[in-house]
């Protein structure tokens, strides 16, 4: 059997996005299949080694169109680029500012052209499946194209026109020019005018077919280049270039709606987002025409650009102003306004297409992978939720093309470069990705052969300045977005240095920009709430604006509570030629989503400066109002602090501080209309939300307990031997427990503890007798603790009767608090014991067979089960989250009726991998994205073909735990030994009767500790996958409406209804053939009282009555029985924490009918009788024969009469 780790699928892209993140699904190579389009484009520098098509070359006239064999050999723009074949590991400068500086270290990426070679073939594969096949596809859309070009190409020059003659002429036909904010005057003295353009050519990832695969539909940009006789010097000044540029594009519009040689359906709309920057968008007319390109699945952009240095370059560099107060001219006094590097870079982008045009083909010719690594980069930003647009953050397929492009030119200094061209596709994706992590490109800006320009300090813009062309090609983004950049890019890092695991998926498969996977609250407001006036010819800059303002009053009000803050706001719709841009919806909303620090989050006291500090002190007041207060402190400083309540438990403290700061700062108010949602599962388990730094406060005073007992063993005299270890082993003790116990509600299932006395060679080489002196040792130390403590409680309990070779006793102690403990010896003999029994080849088979059931309980009891608690113990400290996550995940498993099938550890170590291997996301902060993101993770995995592997080491130092050696971490040789065990367990039962789903650790190789002998059966493994998909779609679900509510949409009336948390953990029981009912007095149904106790009748009740009821219950005696009686038959369900209901299904091999036969084991029914014929040589007889089969109702009513009074009653389906 091919190993499942190494088996290569082919890869499609799914609409169904892969059940839970969505993305590129992993089918068997007889169901690929490859849906959608172009993967995100940047409608006109979308790609990444643009080139024109040269069909479009027209040969004598006056438009022009780059050559592909010219391209292919030009020089880069201004010959301040040389080629080179240097090292791409130049010395790093220590200073940020110089080139020197951002080239990586040695060795970094070097080591491997690819992370491994089952990596490298994922990435062929991929980058094969994702490049569209265009087939019969781009005929018809290449007609289009030459229609459109001829339709434009014969245009007639216009007169100037004033703006009101140019507004009337236009209107007249059909067309308003999409003028942008703010409009231009009415007695402007300069004039529009249209001429015939320089060039048109077909720009973007269409015409080398290296476009990639999404649900969208596939874009073809032309571009139109406006001659620059139309353009005055200073044009650039107060938007008058992009009057003039508008009323360019309205006159085409014009004429191809008036042409007769095509029927398009045309609109306008914006490139990236950019209000400044309207386009033309053409669809087909869907009538059925000769010009009709529906088939093909395109869309076409036609966009504006200017030649190069239209406008002297100086004055549109960044740190330059164009947007001057009426009358001002340049000067000195222009010096005092303030930069206006959007507005700058909007006019750069488009004067410097054909420049970048070159750089891009220029780089592909130079280096062999850099379209691979373009395809790559876009990929990830897709997964990731980048564009281009304003809105999705202003870092698209472009501006990584560009980054990756001038990343590879060399410094002229040192004739390095940051990477060198002999870099492999992955290698480039991987260093490109380094340099975004590591850089702080808002504080060091970046500078191309730029070193004289100075960016002024504090305006918080990212910067990464092309000198050649002078363009800061992240001129879109903001901080917040690029904030998000470099988490992403510093978590993509981390995933591909982990050489042990495949994190293929994780990085470009997996759809990571989830609302509820990725951050732990979110606030949705309505754009109305932001006061922002839809009539201000400023609209877009002032919401631009407030959305920053937004983001620098969190951030400090937040300061180390959130480690990001990012925004989402959905892209204007395109709007006829024929009307003006209509006021953008103000139904509306601005998402604003958190991704907290668990460990401070629900932090009460945030303190400010001192009083000696005036200054700091007084911007704290005026920050905070009212809120600041001078306290004195413990240690004796004065100082200002905000004090926050913990009374109202359901008003987090992240949701006050957010409530009151925007506020204060920006008169938002939250209303009916505005929703704030925050770990919204966690109440569903007691102390679900974090309190305080860690999620195992609430476990603290067992735990305390514990230490307690133990001290007071320990210091037992007269005991037999020395005390070597007391291990806790049990879930209660490793913060891992669905109810927490008290002292006002114990436990009534007593914690159990494993001791271990020093080695001895006084114990007998017996396995009966050593179980004998086990019972002794219990009694003795039963009787020193009473007498040394007369305030426990002790008893001797037997187990395993009918299993000679297994534990047979234990001591259950109880406190004076109430807590119970479950004491057993250890005795490392007895494996060796019974490893000679199994050996051992005189036996029987059936002996054997129970020696190896022995040992395997006494490693899972004695030996595992310690090992995992200790192991665990340290993760949930270290881990805040994982606690109450773990108790949540095994809260829907309960409720499931899934807990009796699967081991406590089993689905510990589920979500111990969400926060082990978090990938694509950081560690979760908070019980819901934990929850949520085990459930994603077990709705795709394939547990059929691949092992789950977890190593408890990952991002700590294991030998400081004082584990045993063999609990190391993980190798790669350790994991491949892991795979070939799991196959071989394939091989050997491939019905898979034994093993089903295989789970191993670095503390248990084996794999099958936690779910041998068919612990669950396949078809509970299937029901929990089913089960987990259902959720995940739930999720995707209400994520699908939290979109169409910032897209300002109506809902679906069938999904209107408020998501509420409880849809995921409520069983359908109607799936089942038989449900028991049990009356609520045996069962152990969920409640918390919300009345006090009084303290004298809980001293009065004492211990006696919990030391009758402890460790009994009736109903878990009652499931018991039905196992071992229809155990065969009937396949039981039930909840363990509950225990209300007991469900059942039938197993079909039984319940078949069979041929009749006399004394039948089971309650039987007759049949279908039918004749059958027995034909001998000498007579041919004719019998009748009957069918039986299981009687249902009677077995029914068995399981009634055993039950008796724990039976309230029966349903069968």
């Amino acid at each position: 059997m091919a190993s499942p780790a190494t088996k290569r699928r082919k890869l499609s892209y799914s609409d169904e996005s892969d059940r839970s993140e969505g993305g590129y699904d992993n089918h068997d190579s007889d169901n690929l299949h490859s849906q959608g389009e172009d993967i995100e484009r940047r409608d006109i520098e979308d790609t990444d080694d643009s080139m024109p098509d040269v069909e479009y070359t027209e040969e004598g006239g006056s438009y022009s169109i780059v050559n592909a064999e010219n391209a292919a050999t030009a020089s880069p723009p201004n010959n301040e680029v040389e080629s080179h074949t240097a090292s791409a590991h130049a010395k790093a400068d220590k200073t940020p500012y110089t080139r020197q500086s951002m080239s990586l270290r040695d060795g970094v990426y070097t080591s491997e052209v690819y992370k491994s070679n089952v990596f490298k073939l994922q990435v062929d594969e991929l980058l094969q499946q994702v490049k569209p096949k265009y087939g019969k596809k781009k005929v018809p859309a290449e007609n289009a194209m030459r229609i459109l070009k001829s339709i434009i190409e014969q245009l007639p020059n216009r007169t100037p026109l004033s703006i009101p003659e140019a507004r009337a002429s236009l209107k007249s036909e059909g067309v308003v020019i999409p003028f942008p904010n703010p409009q231009p005057s009415k007695d402007a003295k300069y004039k529009l005018q249209y001429d015939r353009p320089s060039s048109i050519n077909a720009t973007g990832s269409y015409p080398l077919e290296i476009a990639t695969q999404t649900e969208d539909s596939l874009s073809i940009d032309l571009v139109v280049t406006m001659p620059k006789a139309i353009f005055q010097e200073k044009d650039y000044l107060n938007y008058r270039y992009f009057y003039k540029r508008a009323y360019y594009l309205a006159c085409i519009a014009a004429g191809i709606k008036t042409s007769k040689r095509g029927a398009f359906s045309i609109s306008f709309g914006y490139l990236n987002g950019n209000h400044l920057q309207p386009i033309i968008v053409i669809r087909p007319s869907l009538h059925g025409d000769i010009d009709d390109f529906a088939s093909s699945n395109f869309q076409i952009h036609i966009l504006l650009a200017i030649p190069e240095k239209t406008f002297a370059e100086s004055k549109l560099l960044p740190i330059s102003n164009s947007i001057r107060p009426k009358g001002m001219e340049d000067g000195a006094e222009t010096q005092s306004l303030s930069p206006t590097p959007f507005y700058n870079g909007s006019i750069q982008s488009d004067a410097t297409v054909s420049a970048y045009l070159k750089l891009l083909h220029f780089t592909s010719s130079k280096s062999d992978a850099y379209k691979d690594a373009c395809v790559l980069g876009r990929l990830w930003l897709k997964q990731r939720g980048f564009g281009s647009s304003v809105r999705k953050g202003g870092f698209g397929n472009f501006e990584w093309a560009a980054t990756v492009a001038l990343l590879l030119e060399p410094d002229p200094g040192t004739a390095a470069a940051v990477l060198s061209p002999g870099y492999s596709s992955y290698q480039l994706f991987k260093a490109t990705l380094q340099f975004l992590a590591t850089h702080n490109l808002s504080e060091y800006p970046y500078r191309l052969y730029a070193h004289d320009i100075i960016f002024p300090k504090g305006d918080n813009t990212p910067v990464f300045f092309d000198g050649p062309r002078k363009m800061n090609i992240l001129f879109k983004m903001m901080q917040w977005s690029y904030s998000r950049l470099q988490a992403e890019a510093q978590t993509t890092i981390q995933m591909l240095s982990d050489s042990r695991f495949d994190q293929f998926e994780s990085t470009f498969i997996l759809k990571t920009d989830i609302v509820k996977y990725h951050y732990d609250s979110t606030l949705e407001m309505p754009l109305s709430k932001l006061q922002v006036d839809t009539n201000s010819d400023n609209y877009f800059p002032y919401l631009n604006e407030t959305i920053g303002n937004i983001h620098k009053i969190l951030i400090r009000a937040l300061t180390d509570r959130v480690d990001i803050i990012s925004f989402a706001l959905a892209d204007e719709d395109n709007w006829p030629i024929s009307s003006n841009l209509p006021r953008e919806n103000q139904r509306k909303t601005l998402l604003i989503n958190f991704a907290t620090n668990p460990i401070t989050a629900n932090r009460t006291v945030d303190l400010g400066p001192t009083a000696e500090n005036k200054r700091e002190a007084a911007s704290f007041r005026q920050f905070w109002g009212e809120k600041a207060e001078l306290r004195r402190f413990k240690d004796g400083s004065i100082r200002e602090s905000i004090v926050w309540s913990t009374k109202n438990t359901s008003v987090l403290v992240l949701e006050q501080i957010i409530s009151f700061i925007l506020g204060k700062h920006l008169s938002l108010t939250f209303t009916e209309n505005a929703r704030f949602s925050s770990d919204t599962f966690a109440h569903l388990v007691p102390f679900g939300r974090i309190q305080g730094q860690s999620g195992i406060v609430p476990f603290v005073p067992l735990l305390n307990n514990l230490a307690g007992l133990e001290q007071d063993i320990r210091q037992l005299e007269h005991l037999p031997l020395q005390i070597r270890r007391i291990s806790a082993a049990d879930a209660l003790l490793r913060y891992s427990a669905i109810e927490i116990p008290t002292s006002v509600c114990p436990n009534s299932t007593p914690a159990s503890i494993v001791l271990q006395f020093e080695g001895s060679a006084r114990w007998p080489d017996d396995l009966c007798a050593i179980q004998r002196t086990k019972i002794a040792f219990l009694l003795k130390l039963s009787d020193l603790l009473s007498a040394a403590k007369p305030s426990y409680v002790t008893r001797i309990g037997l187990e395993n009767p009918s299993q000679p070779s297994q534990n047979q006793s234990y001591l259950d102690i109880i406190t004076p608090q109430r807590f119970s403990f479950r004491l057993r010896i250890h005795h490392d003999r007895e494996a060796t014991l019974l490893d000679r029994q199994l050996k051992d080849k005189s036996l029987d088979g059936q002996s054997r067979e129970s020696a190896a059931s022995a040992l395997a309980a006494y490693k899972r009891d004695f030996l595992q089960t310690p090992a995992h608690t200790q192991a665990l113990q340290a993760l949930c400290t270290r881990f805040p989250a994982l606690s109450p996550s773990i108790r949540l995940t095994k809260r829907w498993f309960s409720c499931h009726l899934l807990s009796p099938h699967f081991s406590s550890e089993f689905i510990e170590l589920l979500v111990a991998r969400t926060f082990l291997q978090p990938y694509p996301w950081p560690v979760p902060s908070c019980a819901t994205t934990g929850f949520l993101r085990t459930l994603a993770w077990i709705a795709r995995w394939d547990w059929r073909h691949v092992p789950l592997v977890v190593d408890f080491s990952i991002g700590s130092n294991m030998n400081n735990t004082g584990l045993e050696p063999h609990s190391r971490a993980l190798s790669t040789e350790d994991i491949e030994k892991i795979r070939m065990r799991f196959e071989a367990w394939r091989q050997i039962d491939p019905s898979m009767n034994r093993v089903v789903v295989f789970a191993a650790t670095n503390l248990d190789n084996e794999g099958t500790t936690w779910t041998d002998r068919a612990k669950p059966e396949k078809v509970v493994a299937a029901r929990m996958t089913a089960l987990a998909r259902a959720a995940t779609d739930v999720i995707r679900s209400e994520e699908d409406n939290m979109l169409t509510r910032m897209k300002g949409k109506a809902i679906e009336p069938r999904n209107m209804g408020q998501f509420v948390s409880e849809t995921l953990f409520i069983s359908r029981v109607e799936d089942f053939d038989i449900i028991i009912h049990l009356p609520r007095k045996y069962s152990r149904a969920r409640k918390i009282s919300s009345e006090p106790q009084f303290k004298n009748l809980q001293l009065q009740q004492g211990t006696g009555e919990l030391q009758t009821t402890l460790g009994f219950g009736p109903a878990q005696l009652f499931v018991a029985e039905l196992r071992d009686i229809y155990g065969e038959a009937i396949l039981w369900f039930w909840d363990s924490e509950s225990f209300n209901i007991i469900v059942g299904l039938w197993n079909p091999q039984v319940t078949t009918a069979r041929a009749w036969k006399v004394k039948a084991s089971w309650n039987s029914l007759p049949t279908d009788i039918h004749r059958a014929e027995k034909k001998s040589k000498r007579t041919n007889l004719t019998d009748q024969m009957a069918d039986m089969r299981v009687n249902k109702g009677a077995i029914c009513n068995e399981i009634k009469r055993l039950g008796g009074e724990l039976v309230e009653r029966i349903e069968i389906n």
